[in-house]
């Protein structure tokens, strides 16, 4: 477990750092260099929803990104156990603690991707059963930061006080506690897709393919 800022790196024994963040070794291989959006996973506990998830960033061309502590190994020796042939084309970045995940969108690189959009509370969307506004109530932006909690408790109580106007939700029927953490997840990055799909910020092609 990190409980610190330090950098972290997973996926191969020769690990690189940079700043507060390591690049995982396959960066040549990695998917859209300038993503739809960001996928953050905020101590995610479950394997096989990280699995689907990153399936998810692969196909819809987002990037992931873990905050620790992580509920798994994310080794390479453990991705490919699971099965997980896609997770070199992912390249999913790793944080110590939400604190080195913030210092990251602020630097000048992704500040410049956002364009007119300067750091993480303009660009941030966060995902919680403690909202009443729906999903598609969002209106998101090609480089916005889709932020997800835990399965078994969700987002900590700072964080959804941090960005109060930023919480969004998908409804429900009476009763029934949350969706499972995959599926909200794809649920977010299509309703986005669409989003940018409307306004011509992406195009689907003849084949049915994202033109990015």
């Amino acid at each position: 477990m990190h409980s610190d800022d330090r950098p972290l790196a997973r996926l191969g024994s020769d690990c690189q750092a940079s700043g507060r963040v390591v690049w995982l070794d396959l960066s040549s291989t990695m998917t859209a260099p300038n993503p739809l959006f960001h996928v953050v996973l905020h101590e995610p506990e479950i394997p096989n929803n990280t699995g689907n998830i990153g399936r998810t960033c692969v196909a819809a061309g987002c990037r992931l990104h873990l905050v620790h502590p992580l509920g798994f190994s994310t080794s390479e020796k453990a991705c490919r156990r699971a099965g997980l042939d896609y997770w070199p084309r992912l390249g999913p970045i790793e944080h110590a603690n939400f604190a080195a995940l913030r210092q990251h969108f602020e630097d000048e690189s992704l500040k410049e991707e956002a364009r007119d959009r300067a750091g993480l509370a303009d660009r941030i969307w966060v995902f919680t059963t403690k909202s009443t506004k729906p999903a598609w109530t969002a209106e998101m932006r090609r480089g916005d930061v889709l932020l997800f909690g835990k399965e078994t408790e969700g987002l900590p109580a700072s964080l959804l006080e941090e960005f109060p106007n930023r919480l969004r939700t998908f409804p429900m029927a009476p009763g029934e506690r949350s969706l499972n953490l995959a599926t909200a997840v794809c649920a977010a990055v299509y309703e986005g897709v669409r989003q940018l799909s409307e306004r011509g910020d992406v195009s689907i092609d003849s084949d049915g393919r994202i033109c990015m």
